[in-house]
Parts: C-alpha cells; structure tokens; sequence
C-alpha cells in the first residue's frame, strides 16, 4: 500500500512519516440485541447517508518513525526501548498486534489474542476477568509488567481493545525498560490517535449464542492548517455466554486529541472510561490424581446469590514533544508525558478450593477429591480501588563523531501507586459435587461476613535510563542500556497491624551487538537483566515478617537472526531466537503452621531454554504465517524442596504452533478465507509432575468479503472458532497453593459486519 510524505507541519525529527491504512471499526454502545440485529441492515445506508460528510473511503494517521516505501512500512515497537529502529533491526525479539489483526480474529481481550503469537500461552484465564499470560514460559505480573503509551499502568482490570491501535508484546527480561517486572517480556498498549483524513467507521457483531457488540470509530482534523484532531470511539456489548449464569455487559468511552502548536511541537491528549460486569467463571481442578472430562459449560459459580465481577477504570494521558533539531542536530526532540489510572473492581465469586472427607478434615487441599467433592467458599472483595500516576521526561537524538553514530535516548520516569482495600470475605459455605454443578441441583447458603483482612499498599519509583545504539559500520552496531531504579514500598493491613516499609536501589543493564551480514539479513546477540523486589509476608508466623529478601536478579543471553529470503512473491520473513533465562525463586522453609516457625528465603532457580521461530510470506493468492516456540523449562539449586530439581514448573507447554493462511481468490475481488491452528503440548499439572495436561490443537476460521455499497466499504465476516469443537484443557495454572484447570471454549459461530466512509 503506498505511503506519502507528510512535510506539512513537522519536519523529519518529530514525524517522518504517514502511512495510509485502512481503520477497521470499533464499537458503538448497544443496549438490546434487537436494535444491534437491526444494525446489519441499516449500517450502510446510515454511513452512505447525507448525515456523513463525505470523506475518503481510506484514512490515515501519523505514524512515529516510519521509512517511506510503496510497501507497508516495516514494525517499530515502543516497549522495546529502540523505537526509532525496525523492529527488524533491534538485538531482541518482540511482536506487534494491529488493530486489522484484533478486529479480523473478534478478540475482545489481550488473552484473545496469544493464538497469534507463540511464545506466549494462558496463565489463568478465566472468563469475566483479568488476563493473565505467560511469555517464554513465566507468568508477567499484571502490577509490574504492563504498561500503556510506554507508561506503567496496572493489570488487575479488564483492558478494552476497542480502541487500541496496536497491542506490542516484548519477550524476555525487561530490566531496561522497566524498574521491577517479572521475567518473560512486557506487554504495551498503544491507544488509537487522530487520522489525517476524515474517518466515520461502525461495527456490529453477534454470535450464535446471543450477544450483541456495537462500536463507533470517528476521527479527521479540523481547525486552520488542521492544526486539531480527534479520534472518538465508542463501544457497547451486552457479553453472552454459552454457560450458564454467565452473561455481563461491558462499555467504552475513548476519545484522543492532538494539537500541532507549530511545525516543532505536538500536544497530544486521550482519556478512556470503561465498565465491565460479568460473573467470573473459576476453575475446575483435579480430581484426587486423575483429570475429571474436559466440560466447557461447567459453571461452579451459579449460586442464586453469584454476583458480577465489575472492573471500572478511569485512564487518560498528556505528551507533549518538541523538535530540537534547529538546536543540537539531527534527530533531537525532547517529550515529556503524564498519565493517571483509577480502577474501582468488586471481585466476588463462589469459588472452590480443594475438598474435606466426611469429618471434616481436609482431605486434598490442591485440589478436589476423587469423587468430584470440592469446598465451595463465598468470596467478596468489594470497592477494590487502585490509583497509578506517572510522569516521564525523554530526550533523544543522534550524534556522529569520526564516522561513528551513536542513537541517545535519556529517559527519567516517576511513578507513584497506591491499592486501597477493605476487610474481604472468604467463608466456607458447603461441598458440592462436580457432577451436580450443571444441574444447579446444589444450592448453599451465601456468606458474607466479611471475615479477613486486607492488605493496602504504597509505592514509589523514580528511574533513570540511557540508550545508546552505536553504529560502527553500516553492517555493525552495538547497543546499550542502563536503567536505575530508587524503589519505596510500604504495606499495612486494613486494621492497621503488620505494617512494613522497604527502601531499596538497583541498576538492570542490557548490552547487544548486532551484524547485517546481508541487507536483509540480521544477526544479534545480547545479555539483559531484570529485577523483582520482594519482601516476606507481614504475618506472624514468618521469623523475618516484613523484611526485605535479596533482590531477585533474573538474567538472559538471547541469540537471533532475523531477515528476509528471496522467493516468488513478497520474500519469506524470518526469525529464529534461542534464549536462556534463570530467575532466582522464593520459597518458604519450617512447618509453617505457627507463629515464628517459618522462614522466606531464596531457594534455587527456575531455567527457562528455549528456540522461537517465526515467519511469513505471500505467494500469488495465499498469505503464509506461522511461529514455533520450544521451551525447556527445570527447577533447580533447591535446598527447602529438592524433589522438585530437574522438574517442569507447572503450566509451560513444552512447545506452541501457531499457524495462519488466508486465501485470496483472484476469481472472487473482496473474498479472504482465513484458517489458523493453535498446538499447545503437554504441561505438568502438578509441582511434582505426578500429572500431566496432555497436548491439544484448535482450528479456527474465517470468511471475510470486502464489497462497497453505495460510498461505503463494507466488509462482512463469517468466523468459527473452534471448528471442530473440540474438548480440552487449554491451560493448567498452579496457583494460591492449588490447581486449577480451565477448559477451551466450545465451538462458537461470530457474525460481523464493518461499514467504513
């Protein structure tokens, strides 16, 4: 698709360039499924209308650090840290998600979308709730390693995709790009911005179940010299599910706005509120020593007193970047940025946690008796608020001395946190019995005694990080990066016991060099550190209660090449990336059944070793992708457990396949079918590996017809999810002492129709 130089306002420091693209939709607020059904038949004649001025059927939007050609412009990605290089040409390995790849696979959440990458998998995904996913085989942290427009925001909600421009996922340790995060990679959400053409976009989609998604994408500039743009988007669900008690609602407000002060600045600012309530749907377990059938329609948290999980979020950002290139040189451009997150989350849950015998004594406390018993507890949590602020100032530019270049970045971030409870409950209620779950023949007394304390907690983190990407040769580079960080943290129950501050700085380097061995081929290597601070529980029975552990130091090598081969067609792209990360693990020592009798401490290490390959191509009527993921992950150095050296952590499958072929019929303009295969192989259910989750493959697919009715470009999609409908566990997640098993959704039929000016 070609692309035009944008020298209208900027000048190449600030923005290089834009690249036309065509914008799928987004949603529009719906409230009956009748009027979203209607919406099918009178989407194009309302966009084709007079109420529209007429615009372009193609829009555009500015795009950072882009290299103007007549094919699609190579991926840059900001979480990386190099964002003014290609991805294709940056020592590490990381994805990019558009928005054309959200909307054509109907995901709704981050969680939707691992089936297009493999390196990473689910890691306790449950439906009406957060995501959790792994990446390289270790669970990201959803307080520590996300972040939105580059800042850190926290996870702990339900994140909306209506109006993200892309979603970027980094894989492995992030010790340059974040203060403290766990290890596996940092995910990045990039929020839609004005479009330089007018824009007018509405979907709606259904499913065979029910459910109705309606979305409103608006966009264009306006002013003198179109100095001011917006971007509205609007969306609107009512959430239906195929099991039982499960139906919610969510909606979305998201609008962006930008300001070109003059041809050297930008003022850019966007805010989004979103609401979700939905029941959540627990996980089953093991029964005894053995895996209970594989039911999608199981639902434990059916009790006439089961509430929605309701996750609320307030979101919003100010940048401001300023070209200084008339000043220092080439490239040099300073932005500073502020951001602010309020969640408000009620988590409520008729949750199961392991079994009790006839006597009442616990029996299996992981997981459920060989009978399909299972404790059954009234959990509720309730205005739940969790505040994050943060603030970053960035210079960047570039500086060539006797031949050589050196790509700067200085970067100095502030981030403050604050997570405010009240008293939870969490009170037995009964034994049920998986086999009588369907039915809803069980039914349990609710209560909600609100019988446990809470913990609130503070933070505070200043960072410094320098960048430097040294381009010796035109072939050779090397790059580098610091980030120090100065880390506060407190905690205190919700009755004011247990109170525990630390205070703590650490430094995280990254170092890589990278040769073009031919102009489309690359080959790195790098070594990067991350850091987790972690302190021991406020709770009596702990010896050091309150007290800071060593610093968790995870460290990677990865080595890659990445390029492009001759072949008929577009070229075959490529990447191929062995890695090897060891991250030091925590542990409780002693009996840890009375006050003073146990003791958190490092023990050991978890080693991840693994080979990713990816790749695509176009040949004539067919597009191509696939990606690989071979993971060999051990524990090991153990003193506390030293049965568990040399074993499988639970829930990393020890290989992922993700393939994708669409089909462009020359014969048939405007028709794509799309299939994609999803394999995951086996898992370790339990920590010692006594069970195993075996391997499974999911086909899904698509049609999609792009047409035009009237002035508008319409495009209907056919999808199947699931085509074979088959039965299986996708993931197996050891966690809170106990393990939990969650089945692949069952064969779902999605209708969509996207009518765009």
């Amino acid at each position: 698709m070609a692309t035009q130089k944008f020298t209208k306002s900027y000048p190449n420091s600030l923005i290089k360039t834009i690249e036309a693209f065509e914008f799928k939709p987004n949603r529009l607020l719906t409230h009956t499924r009748r009027a979203g059904l209607a919406s099918f038949l009178i989407v194009p004649a309302l966009l084709s209308s007079k109420t529209w001025a007429q615009a372009p059927a193609i829009a555009q939007a500015t795009l950072p650090s882009v290299t103007i050609s007549e094919r699609r412009a190579p991926p840059t990605a900001d979480v990386t840290g190099f964002s003014d290089f290609p991805l294709a040409q940056q020592p590490l390995s990381a994805s990019v998600i558009s928005n054309n790849q959200i909307e054509a696979s109907g995901a709704r959440r981050l969680a939707d979308l691992l089936k297009l990458d493999a390196s990473t998998a689910d890691a306790y995904n449950a439906a009406g709730y957060w995501d959790f996913i792994s990446v390289r085989g270790f669970t990201l942290d959803n307080r520590y390693n996300y972040r939105r427009e580059g800042l850190p925001i926290s996870a702990e909600t339900s994140i909306a995709l209506d109006n993200k421009e892309r979603v970027e996922i980094l894989k492995g340790t992030s010790g340059i790009q974040a203060g403290t995060s766990a290890p596996g990679g940092l995910v990045n959400y990039v929020v839609k911005r004005p479009t330089e053409n007018d824009l007018r976009s509405l979907r709606v989609e259904t499913a065979n179940y029910g459910g109705v998604l309606v979305a409103l994408d608006l966009g264009g500039r306006f002013g003198e010299g179109n100095a001011f743009g917006y971007r509205l988007n609007l969306a609107g669900e009512d959430v239906a599910s195929p099991i039982d008690s499960l139906d919610g609602k969510r909606h979305l407000f998201a609008l962006a706005a930008d300001w070109r002060l003059n041809k050297n600045s930008l003022l850019e600012a966007e805010v989004e509120y979103s609401r979700r309530s939905q029941p959540s749907l627990p996980g089953l377990s093991v029964t005894g020593n053995t895996l209970p059938a594989p039911n999608p329609y199981l639902n434990i948290n059916n009790q006439p007193w089961s509430q929605p999980v309701v996750l609320e979020g307030l979101t919003g950002s100010l940048r401001y970047t300023h070209s200084l290139e008339s000043l220092l040189g080439q490239g040099w451009r300073v932005q500073g940025q502020l951001a602010s997150q309020r969640l408000k989350s009620d988590d409520r849950v008729a949750f199961p946690f392991g079994c009790t015998d006839s006597n009442g004594v616990d029996y299996y406390a992981d997981r459920y008796c060989p009978n399909g018993d299972f404790d059954l507890y009234d959990f509720r949590s309730e205005n739940e608020r969790r505040r994050q602020q943060a603030a970053k100032l960035e210079l960047k530019g570039q500086i060539n001395t006797a031949g050589i270049t050196h790509d700067l970045r200085f970067g100095l971030t502030r981030s403050t946190t604050q997570d405010r409870f009240q008293r939870q409950a969490f009170n037995f209620v009964g034994t049920g019995n998986l086999s009588l779950v369907r039915g809803g023949t069980q039914v349990f007394t609710a209560n909600p005694t609100l019988s446990d304390e809470n913990t609130n907690r503070d933070e505070q983190n200043t960072e410094f990080a320098a960048f430097d990407a040294i381009a010796w040769t035109p072939a050779f580079t090397t790059w580098l990066g610091l980030r120090h960080t100065r880390l506060t943290r407190a905690s205190v129950r919700t009755d004011g016991s247990r109170a525990s501050r630390s205070q703590r700085s650490l430094s995280t380097p990254f170092v890589a060099a990278s040769y073009q061995v031919h102009p489309t081929a690359l080959v790195y290597a790098s070594y990067g550190e991350g850091a987790e601070s972690e302190v021991a529980p406020a709770r009596e029975r702990y010896t050091n209660a309150g007290q800071n552990l060593p610093l968790l130091k995870s460290r990677q090598v990865e080595l890659g090449i990445k390029g492009e081969l001759p072949l008929q067609g577009q070229g075959l792209r490529y990447s191929l990336a062995y890695f090897d990360i060891k991250r030091p693990q925590s542990a409780d020592s002693g009996t840890c059944s009375l006050a003073n009798s146990c003791t958190r401490q490092i023990d050991g290490q978890a080693e991840h070793q693994g080979l990713e390959l990816s790749g695509g191509t176009r040949l004539a009527e067919w597009e191509l992708n696939a990606g690989v993921s071979l993971i060999d992950a051990k524990r090991s150095g153990s003193q506390i457990s030293p049965t568990l050296n040399g074993l499988a952590p639970t829930n990393v499958p020890e290989s992922i396949v993700r393939l994708q072929a669409d089909y462009r019929p020359t014969a048939l303009p405007g028709l794509r079918l799309q299939g994609h295969l999803s394999r995951e192989g086996q898992r370790a259910v339990l920590p010692d590996n006594s069970l195993f989750l075996p391997a499974w493959t999911r086909l899904d697919a698509a049609v999609h017809y792009d047409t035009r009715i009237g002035q508008t470009n319409t495009t209907f999609t056919l999808g199947i999810d699931n085509l074979l409908d088959k039965r299986y566990f996708k993931e197996s997640p050891y966690q809170f002492s106990h393990a939990y098993l969650f089945p692949g959704a069952p064969r779902t039929l999605r209708l969509a129709v996207h009518a765009s000016l």
